[in-house]
């Protein structure tokens, strides 16, 4: 340990751990700012713990060494990203927080290899990616759903009493099989003490809303049917 102690190499990792950390905060700021599940602490410890590997690596193994331990950061976090994702029924949320986590990475890799220029530009790209895209995700999301050019999944809901089950789950699947659209999944809950709740997943990118509307209000009219309706969904 004594032998490996040298004041220049020690200046340059304290360095490179150091813009690693400004940099992952100012990530991790703006997640947190937006009350993110990866906030500040998250960010920036992904960051300097990227350059710390990476920083480890080039002082041991040189460029060659660097490499293979970057791509070990690379699949590393993408494990780490992925216990931000969580799924919702048909929604998958933290898609984002998962992707800036990766940006945090790739900035502190930047980072303990020694390219600062490559860490900053890095960093602005991903706090320009969560920030200045964001109006436009907004306006999108805004604009009405175009059902013949955007892909949407759509449910289709069906509650009715547990003992007339099976014949509502009967009317919806040759309902929908009537209207030539196809179930992607079918799931049968329970609704209450007393119900059930049926719900059929289309994955469709040319649906026609009308022609649901009607399969709704044909569902409505069997006297074993509760409530009947769909909604659509374009969340990531």
């Amino acid at each position: 340990m004594i032998n490996n102690f040298q004041w220049l190499p020690l200046l340059d990792t304290l360095t490179c751990l150091a813009l690693a950390f400004v940099l992952g905060s100012a990530i991790g700021l703006e997640r947190q700012f937006r009350q993110r599940t990866a906030g500040l602490r998250t960010n920036a410890l992904v960051a300097v713990g990227a350059a710390v590997f990476v920083d480890l690596a080039c002082r041991l193994g040189g460029g060659d060494g660097a490499v293979r331990v970057i791509a070990y950061v690379v699949s590393g976090v993408g494990f780490l990203g992925a216990g931000a994702i969580m799924k919702e029924g048909i929604n998958v949320r933290g898609l984002n927080t998962a992707a800036t986590l990766w940006g945090s990475a790739a900035v502190g890799a930047c980072a303990g290899a020694g390219f600062a220029a490559e860490a900053l530009l890095a960093s602005l790209f991903v706090l320009a990616a969560n920030t200045l895209l964001r109006p436009v995700v907004n306006t999108i999301n805004r604009a009405p759903i175009d059902d013949a050019s955007t892909e949407v999944t759509y449910q289709m809901r069906v509650i009715a009493p547990r003992e007339h089950g099976k014949q509502a789950l009967a009317a919806l699947e040759d309902s929908l099989e009537h209207a030539n659209y196809p179930v992607g999944d079918l799931d049968v809950e329970t609704f209450g003490e007393d119900d059930v709740e049926i719900v059929a997943t289309l994955l469709s990118t040319s649906v026609d809303s009308d022609e649901l509307d009607r399969v709704v209000e044909g569902l409505v009219l069997k006297p074993f049917v509760s409530q009947a309706y769909w909604s659509p969904s374009t969340t990531d």
